[in-house]
C-alpha cells in the first residue's frame, strides 16, 4: 500500500507545502531555494567527452538542489511501479534509469535476431521544456496533478527551460513524458513482427525476419531509411531523428545495442575487454596505467578501472542467469570452504586479481577481516566512540566532529565470495591465509607497506585455522594451539596478520562478550538478544538486529571499555609493522 499512498498523496497535494512534506522537505526550505536562492543559480555546467566524439554538456545541481530532485525523482519511480502494476506494465519497452532495468535488460530484448536497427534521438533532454513537463503533470490522466503542484515539480525540474543532463530527477520525468511513444511504437513492432525497446534516446527494433518489413524499415544502398509511420510517432511526440546515429546490423555482422552485442548473447565488444586488461595488467606490473584523454595520455583512475571491471562482471553474471542459458552451477551459493577459483572464466580471474591487488596489496590504509558483518559494526562503533584514546585508529575530520576512520573494514558480498573466496566465516578465512602468500606472488609491482588483520573469536569457531596454524606451514607461527589462541597477536607473513580476540575468565568468547550486562540486557519491543543462530521471533532477536539497533543506534550511550584490550592490539601490529627492519 506504500506506493499507492506516495501516488494519491501526490494527486491530493494543492500547495507547495504539501508537496514539501510529501518529500520530507521542510516547506521553508523549498520556498527559500526557489524563489531566494533561484534555481537557475543553483548549476555548474562542464564538458565531458561522448565515446562516439564531440562534447556532452552536463548541467549539475549543487548539493541543496540535488537532494531535492533526488527525493522527487524516488517519489516519481514510486508513482511509476504503482501505474506499470495498475496497468499490468509495459517495463520491458524502456530500460534507461528505471528500476531492475540496464543496458543489459536492453539488449537482451534484441538477442539472435537477424536484423537490429538503432535509432537515435536527437537533442532528447532538452526537447522536455518547462511548458511541457508542466503540461504533462496536470493532463495525463494517471496524474492529473493539481496547476500549482505541476508548476513546481517543474520548477525542480528544469533549468534554461529544459530537463537538465545531470539532474536526479531528468531521466525518470523523461521516461515517463515519453512512455506514451514506446506504447505506440511497440505497438507498430508487434504489428509487424519485430520487438522494440528503449534506453533514454537511443530507440532499439529488431526481427527474426530476413529483411524488415517495409512499414518499419527499407534499406537502400547500404543505408538505413525508417519507415514513415515510425518517423511521424516520434515527431508526433515532439523529437526529432538524428539521421547520423540511425543504423541497422545484420546477423552476418556484429549487431550492438547500447554498446553491447548481441548476436548469440549479451556481450561486450572484445575491444573493450582488451583495454581493459591492457590497464590491468600494467596496473599490476607498474601500480599504475594510463588512459587515452583525446590525443594525451593521462594516468588512469582506480575506482574507474574497477567500475568498467564491475560492468563487465555483470554480463557475465545476466548470461549465467539467464533462464535459457546453460546454468552455471558455480552461481549456486558456494559452501563454506569452497574454492570456486578454477571455475572462473578470463575475464572473473582478471577481476578477482584486482580485488586483491586493490584491498589487500596496495591497501593504503591498516584493513581488517571479521568472521562476519556485525562483527565489522562493533568495532567500528568502539572505535568511533573511543576516538580520543585511539587517534591512529580514528580522526574527528571537520568541524562538526564527524568521526574518520584510519582502518579499512573489508565487506563481505556474495561477488568477493564467488571472485575471492571471502564471505566472513572461519573456513573461508582459512581459504584465505593458505592462498594469500600465492596471490600476493601475482604481481611485479611490490605493495604497500600496511598490514591486513584477521581479528577471529577464541572459541571453536577458527578451529580449523589454529589446526593448520599448528602444522607450522608458516614459519612465524606457534606450534601449540594454546599458545596461537594466547598470543596477542600472530604475524602470518608478509603484511598478514592474525587476534584472537582475549579469553575472558579463560573462557571461549566471541566479541558480543565485550558488551557489558547492561548492553546485553537491552530488550526491542519486550524482545531480549539471542546470540545463536536460531532465535525464537516472537520472544527473541538476533545479532544482525542487535548490531542495528542497539550497538548502531546506540553507540554514543553504551559502553566499549571493553574492546580496548582488542584496539590496542590493532595499534600495536600497525606500529610495529611501519617500523624500519632491522638490517640483516
Amino acid at each position: 500500500m506504500f506506493l499507492m499512498t506516495r501516488l494519491s498523496s501526490l494527486k491530493n497535494a494543492k500547495t507547495r507545502s504539501d508537496l514539501a512534506r510529501l518529500l520530507d522537505i521542510k516547506p521553508s526550505s523549498l520556498t527559500y531555494l526557489l524563489f531566494h536562492l533561484k534555481v537557475e543559480n543553483l548549476y555548474e555546467s562542464f564538458e565531458i567527452k561522448k565515446a562516439s566524439g564531440g562534447n556532452r554538456v552536463i548541467n549539475a545541481p549543487d548539493i541543496r538542489l540535488k537532494e531535492i530532485q533526488s527525493k522527487l525523482s524516488y517519489c516519481l519511480l514510486d508513482c511509476l511501479d504503482e501505474i506499470n502494476e495498475k496497468f499490468h506494465s509495459h517495463k520491458q519497452l524502456s530500460h534507461g534509469f528505471e528500476r531492475d532495468r540496464s543496458i543489459i535488460t536492453n539488449a537482451a530484448r534484441h538477442l539472435n535476431k537477424k536484423n537490429v536497427a538503432n535509432i537515435d534521438l536527437q537533442d532528447f533532454f532538452g526537447s522536455f521544456n518547462f511548458g511541457r513537463v508542466r503540461g504533462y503533470f496536470i493532463k495525463n490522466e494517471n496524474f492529473a496533478l493539481d496547476p500549482v503542484i505541476a508548476t513546481t515539480i517543474a520548477q525542480i525540474a528544469c533549468y534554461q527551460n529544459a530537463l537538465p543532463q545531470g539532474s536526479p530527477c531528468s531521466p525518470v520525468i523523461s521516461n515517463l513524458i515519453t512512455h506514451s511513444l514506446d506504447i505506440r511504437l511497440a505497438y507498430l513492432a508487434k504489428r509487424y513482427n519485430s520487438a522494440y525497446s528503449r534506453y533514454a534516446d537511443d530507440i532499439t527494433f529488431s526481427t527474426r525476419e530476413r529483411e524488415f518489413p517495409a512499414k518499419l524499415f527499407t534499406v537502400e544502398d547500404g543505408k538505413l531509411a525508417i519507415g514513415s509511420k515510425i518517423v511521424r510517432e516520434i515527431e508526433r511526440a515532439g523529437f526529432t531523428v538524428n539521421p547520423l546515429k540511425t543504423r541497422t546490423n545484420f546477423k552476418n555482422s556484429r549487431q550492438d545495442v547500447t554498446g553491447l552485442v548481441v548476436n548469440n548473447k549479451v556481450s561486450i565488444k572484445s575491444e573493450y575487454w582488451r583495454k581493459v586488461r591492457s590497464m590491468c595488467h600494467k596496473l599490476f606490473e607498474t601500480g599504475n596505467f594510463y588512459t587515452e584523454d583525446g590525443a594525451n595520455k593521462v594516468n588512469g583512475n582506480i575506482p574507474k578501472l574497477e567500475g568498467m571491471l564491475s560492468f563487465i562482471d555483470s554480463i557475465d553474471k545476466y548470461n549465467n542467469f539467464r533462464p535459457k542459458a546453460q546454468f552455471k552451477p558455480t552461481y549456486v551459493p558456494i559452501k563454506y570452504g569452497a574454492n570456486s577459483e578454477p571455475l572462473l572464466n578470463v575475464r572473473e580471474k582478471t577481476y578477482s586479481k584486482f580485488l586483491f591487488f586493490k584491498n589487500f596489496h596496495i591497501n593504503e590504509t591498516p584493513t581488517i577481516l571479521c568472521e562476519g558483518k556485525t562483527d565489522n559494526i562493533y568495532l567500528s562503533c568502539a572505535i568511533k566512540r573511543l576516538v580520543d584514546s585511539y587517534p591512529e585508529l580514528a580522526q574527528k575530520s571537520n568541524p562538526k566532529k564527524d568521526i574518520e576512520l584510519k582502518v579499512k573494514f573489508f565487506n563481505n558480498s556474495k561477488k568477493t565470495r564467488y571472485l575471492m573466496n571471502l564471505y566472513g566465516g572461519t573456513s573461508y578465512l582459512k581459504l584465505f591465509i593458505e592462498q594469500y602468500l600465492k596471490n600476493k606472488g601475482r604481481y611485479t609491482y611490490s605493495g604497500s607497506n600496511t598490514p591486513v588483520i584477521i581479528i577471529l573469536d577464541n572459541d571453536d569457531g577458527p578451529k580449523e585455522i589454529v589446526s593448520m596454524l599448528k602444522e607450522k606451514k608458516f614459519s612465524n607461527c606457534p606450534d601449540v594451539p594454546d599458545t596461537i589462541r594466547s598470543s596477542n597477536y600472530i604475524h602470518i607473513f608478509d603484511n598478514l596478520y592474525i587476534i584472537f580476540i582475549p579469553k575472558i575468565d579463560k573462557k571461549n568468547t566471541e566479541l558480543e562478550d565485550f558488551f557489558d550486562h547492561k548492553t546485553l540486557s537491552i530488550t526491542i519491543g519486550g524482545k531480549s538478544f539471542n546470540r545463536n543462530n536460531e532465535t525464537d521471533s516472537k520472544t527473541e532477536y538476533g545479532k544482525h538486529v542487535f548490531s542495528q539497533k542497539i550497538v548502531m543506534e546506540r553507540r554514543n550511550t553504551i559502553s566499549f571499555d571493553n574492546f580496548k584490550p582488542i584496539l590496542d592490539t590493532i595499534v600495536t601490529i600497525i606500529e610495529k609493522h611501519a617500523a624500519p627492519k632491522a638490517a640483516t
